[in-house]
C-alpha cells in the first residue's frame, strides 16, 4: 500500500518531531495514504561511534508507543548495520524509499542527511521526486532553545527537569519491567523496585518520581539513577525507585517511572549505614516536594 513517509531517528520524540508526526498524519489523510514512520535501531550514532555514542532519551518500544498514539499506521524499524550504512544515497532512495516501502509522498527535517557518507539531503530528495513528493519541515524553537534530542539530553544532564519537560511536551520518564535485585534496599530498609537500563541513561541522581502501571493508580517515590558507587563497582547503571506508602510485590509488571523533580546527585558513602541514613533524608525530602505539589 503507498504510504506517506517521515524518516528519522526520533530519539525522544520531542515536539520537534511532534510537529513532524503531526504534519504527516494531515499531509496522509488529504493524500489518502497510509501515514508511515521509518526509524532505525541502533541509533546511526551508536554504529559508528562503537560505545562513545549519546546516552538514550528513548527505547525503541517507547518510541513505538508514542508513534502509536499521535496515529501513524506502520512504523518500519531498519537496522542499522554495515549493510545499511554502505547504501549510497542513490541507492537509498531508489531500494529502500521506493521499492521497499512505496512512499509517495516523503517528509524530512531540513537538516536530514542519508546515504554512505551523509552525502544525501533534502534537495537530493527533492532532485528525483518523480515517484514521489518531498516536503522538508523546519525545526520548532522552544523558547530561545531549538527543540532537539541534544538540547533534552543536555537539560536532563543538568539536572533541569522543567527545561527537558518544555522540550519534549511531557515529563521525562523510563519504563521497564521491575526485576530481582539484590535486596539490599530491603536490608537497609528501604525495599525498592528496580529497572535494569541496557543503555546509558541520560541523567543520573536522587529524583522525586510519579510511577505509572500499578495497583490503586499512579503512586509517589523516590528514584535513583546511576552507578550505586557504593555497593557496586561493575559500572552497570540501574534506576531503583523506593515507593512511598506502598508494599506489595511487583516483580515482572512493566512500570513506567516519571521523574518531577532532581534532590541531589548520586554520591559514595563510607558505609551502609550511611548511606541508609541518606536515604531516609532523600525520602523526607521527597515528600515535601509532594505535599507543596499536591
Amino acid at each position: 500500500m503507498p504510504v506517506a513517509l517521515t524518516i528519522g531517528n526520533f530519539d525522544g520524540v520531542h515536539r520537534g518531531h511532534q510537529a513532524m508526526l503531526a504534519r504527516l498524519i494531515e499531509a496522509a489523510e488529504d493524500l489518502q495514504l497510509q501515514p508511515a514512520v521509518l526509524t532505525f535501531d541502533p541509533h546511526p550514532r551508536e554504529y559508528f561511534a562503537h560505545g562513545d555514542a549519546p546516552a538514550r532519551l528513548s527505547t525503541l518500544r517507547s518510541k513505538l508507543d508514542l508513534f502509536r498514539a499521535f496515529g501513524v499506521a506502520v512504523t518500519w524499524v531498519a537496522r542499522f548495520d554495515a549493510r545499511l550504512a554502505a547504501l549510497t544515497a542513490e541507492e537509498f532512495i531508489d531500494d529502500v524509499l521506493v521499492r521497499s516501502l512505496n512512499a509517495r509522498w516523503v517528509l524530512v527535517g531540513d537538516d536530514f542527511r542519508f546515504g554512505r557518507g551523509r552525502a544525501g539531503d533534502l534537495a537530493l530528495l527533492r532532485a528525483r521526486t518523480r515517484p514521489f513528493s518531498v516536503e522538508g519541515m523546519r525545526s520548532i524553537d522552544i523558547g530561545e532553545l531549538r527543540a532537539s534530542s541534544t538540547a533534552a539530553r543536555n537539560a536532563l544532564a543538568a539536572g533541569d527537569l522543567m527545561r527537558a519537560a518544555d522540550l519534549l511536551g511531557r515529563s521525562y520518564a523510563i519504563s521497564g519491567h521491575v526485576a530481582h535485585g539484590d535486596k539490599l534496599g530491603r536490608d537497609l530498609g528501604f525495599p525498592t523496585a528496580n529497572l535494569p537500563l541496557r543503555h546509558r541513561p541520560p541523567l543520573s541522581g536522587i529524583f522525586a518520581v510519579r510511577v505509572h502501571g500499578l495497583p490503586g493508580g499512579p503512586h509517589h517515590g523516590v528514584a535513583s539513577v546511576g552507578l550505586r558507587p557504593t555497593v557496586k563497582s561493575d559500572g552497570r547503571p540501574l534506576l531503583e525507585v523506593f515507593l512511598l506508602d506502598f508494599d506489595q510485590a511487583i516483580y515482572g509488571r512493566r512500570i513506567t517511572v516519571e521523574f518531577l523533580s532532581k534532590l541531589r546527585d548520586e554520591e559514595r558513602y563510607s558505609d551502609l549505614a550511611a548511606l541508609a541514613r541518606q536515604i531516609g533524608t532523600d525520602v523526607n525530602h521527597a515528600r515535601e516536594y509532594f505535599a507543596a505539589h499536591a
